[in-house]
């Protein structure tokens, strides 16, 4: 039977995506785990790996195509045995798959898409889960009893002995992500050779039925159209940028953040001398690669990391988020850092800053920096946080206030470093000066509760012994 390739949704809030490239070509043997092609969001261009053996009999969106509505057919497959320039004809109508009957067998295909059509089957799989999405059954197996898992969901499974088919899935479909195998590794339940608890069947495959569509605001909180707008200015004095799907999503995010999470800010100024000191010998200290180059370079930046990570933990009310029903407290803190990029800025997450030494935060910025310039970074890689950082000290900002980036529950804005005039024991003395800007939820971090977080993270800061024990 044709297996059609569909758009896949790579994030819970996907509705089109651009095919940047395709990495195989019409008349190209595919095997289970080939990249058939990239895919553009709004963030990260993501790859589509191929989950069943065939021949690719046909393109059906080119590459460069911008805004494919998920779950559009892109190409089709033919299973071993067809010809695949029959099944290429033949299969130009058939985007989508058809749903199962009632007595139907269950569906061995994984993250299946299947809504009324010709009967094809049709899958996309991507190397990343979107957070958030709800399980639809225990882990779906695909042909051959294959379980359905992340390529990161299976490493980590492998490096800790963790059972994959005793994992329940939460990734779309029973689809096992990186979280499900952590929460298995918590629970002790699910070590290799142990006893695998009983799953229940797997119910049929249906495509979730499509999203209500969310009804348009009142005219007043549109604000002016883009009409009105080029009302107050002359033709040709301005140029139109049409918006990518980055800058739309930090629009409407950052919007609704302001909207809806009642921010206040509390600032501190924060001694540097100690901190400064301790870097330099650290930086003295660090061995060299081979090539000679140093193993570690800290910046300023590592320590603030590092910083609100051990602040959160010392203040643990304030390691939560908000979940509209309820409060959701963390056992470590996860710390997202802005990295600003052309058209907008990603904000990877540092898990367990907590835990993690100075130069491990360092090395794994300076990674993650360097993928989201290029785009590169996963979702589970900037999704999620309980905080923040963002730091403008490089372009010589004194001090500003930041937006809260749901659903994490505050961030910090930092300054630049500067010498200052400051009086000690009765008389003026000249101290490098930090101003940082905590912006809170109010809805998780009271007042008092919120200056608990930055006086810790002030007190780190000045004292930053602290961070090495």
């Amino acid at each position: 039977m044709p297996i059609n390739v569909l758009m896949p949704a790579l994030s819970p809030t996907m509705e089109k995506g651009n095919l940047a490239k395709w990495l195989k070509k019409e008349g190209d043997a595919v095997k289970s785990g080939d990249v058939l092609a990239e895919i553009e969001t709004d963030k990260a261009t993501m790859e589509v790996e191929a989950i069943d053996e065939g021949i690719l009999a046909k393109i059906v969106v080119a590459e460069g195509t911008a805004d494919v509505p998920v779950n559009d057919l892109i190409a089709i497959i033919a299973s071993e045995g067809e010809d695949p320039k029959t099944v290429g004809t033949a299969g130009d109508g058939g985007a989508k798959a058809e749903a199962p009957k009632a007595d139907a067998p269950k569906s061995d295909t994984p993250a299946l898409n299947t809504t009324p059509g010709d009967g094809h089957k049709s899958y996309a799989r991507v190397d990343a889960a979107p957070d958030g999405a709800k399980p639809d059954s225990a882990p779906q197996a695909g042909q051959g009893g294959r379980i359905v898992a992340s390529p990161l969901a299976r490493r980590i499974a492998k490096l800790e002995g963790i059972d994959l088919s005793a994992v329940s899935g939460s990734g779309p479909h029973g689809r096992v992500i990186e979280r499900d195998v952590r929460a298995a590794i918590a629970s002790g339940s699910a070590k290799a050779g142990a006893p695998k608890a009983t799953a229940p069947a797997a119910a049929p495959a249906v495509a979730p039925a499509p999203a209500a569509p969310t009804p348009a605001p009142k005219a007043a909180a549109q604000g002016l159209t883009t009409d009105q707008v080029r009302g107050f200015y002359q033709k040709g004095t301005f140029e139109e940028v049409p918006l990518d799907g980055m800058r739309k999503t930090i629009a409407k995010r950052l919007t609704e953040a302001m909207q809806v999470a009642p921010h206040f800010y509390l600032t501190v100024d924060c001694e540097l001398d100690a901190l400064m000191a301790l870097r330099e010998q650290l930086n003295k200290s660090a061995g060299t690669t081979k090539d000679g180059k140093p193993l570690f370079k800290l910046s300023v930046n590592d320590f603030v990391i590092k910083a609100m990570g051990l602040a959160l933990m010392r203040v643990p009310a304030a390691n939560a988020v908000w979940a509209e029903d309820r409060i959701l407290r963390f056992n470590n803190a996860e710390v997202g850092v802005a990295v600003a990029i052309d058209g907008g800025l990603f904000t990877p997450v540092i898990r367990k800053a907590d835990q993690k030494t100075l130069s491990t935060i360092s090395n794994e910025m300076k990674d993650f920096a360097g993928r989201a310039r290029a785009k590169k970074l996963k979702p589970e890689e900037y999704q999620g946080g309980v905080t923040s950082v963002s730091n403008l000290g490089m372009f010589g900002i004194k001090h500003f206030t930041a937006v809260i980036n749901p659903p994490q529950s505050s961030i910090l804005a930092v300054g630049a470093g500067e010498k200052r005039v400051v009086v000690k024991d009765g008389a003026p003395a000249v101290v490098q000066v930090m101003t940082a800007t905590l912006s809170c939820d109010h809805r998780v971090l009271d007042g008092a509760l919120g200056a608990e977080l930055i006086s810790a993270f002030k007190n780190l800061i000045e004292n930053p012994m602290g961070m090495l024990v």
